[in-house]
């Protein structure tokens, strides 16, 4: 994945081939807002996050304002404005996994990591977010690292899902 090009020296938000692709989405839609999330997420994807330069970019891309693609971004959760580490951990906030242990796993996976909500590992690994709703209630507490959640967390169930993470980023 290139993440600068050599020629300019610029962050490469996306492949132009991927640029080219949603322009003709949008230009057969006659909504191109349907294709926002889309594209942020593969902004997301390539770059690791939407930096303000990505929004400029889906603006041009879908011939929309950048404040409508704003509203849209920092809407999501799951969109991150700002850098994180290669694994975000979402962590439940909801009411079913606060009232099933959900502040005993915040507090033990800001230890684990030693970092807070909104941080990163010194190490770039993860990001530790809270989250409204991962819709596992059945499962609480809960959280989510990537598209996988996990359930009915204790502290085994975590220092097994963190060491098996590190070990395929390693």
């Amino acid at each position: 994945m290139e993440t600068v090009n050599q020629t300019t020296g610029k962050d490469v938000l996306l492949p132009d081939d991927t640029i080219e692709a949603f322009r003709a989405k949008a230009a057969d839609t006659p909504h191109p807002r349907e294709l926002i999330v889309d594209l942020l997420r593969a902004i997301q994807d390539h770059h690791g996050w939407v930096p303000d330069a990505g929004i400029e970019l889906a603006a041009q891309t879908l011939g929309l304002s950048p404040l409508q693609i704003e509203e849209i971004a920092t809407f999501y959760d799951k969109i991150y404005r700002q850098p994180v580490g290669r694994k975000v951990i979402h962590l439940c906030d909801s009411i079913c996994c606060w009232t099933t242990g959900g502040e005993q796993v915040a507090e033990l996976l800001r230890d684990k990591l030693g970092i807070g909500f909104g941080e990163t590992t010194p190490d770039g690994v993860f990001t530790l977010l809270p989250t409204c709703c991962l819709g596992a209630c059945g499962d609480a507490p809960a959280m989510m690292i990537g598209l996988t959640t996990y359930g009915r967390l204790t502290a085994e169930k975590i220092d097994t899902i963190l060491r098996e993470i590190r070990q395929q980023i390693d």
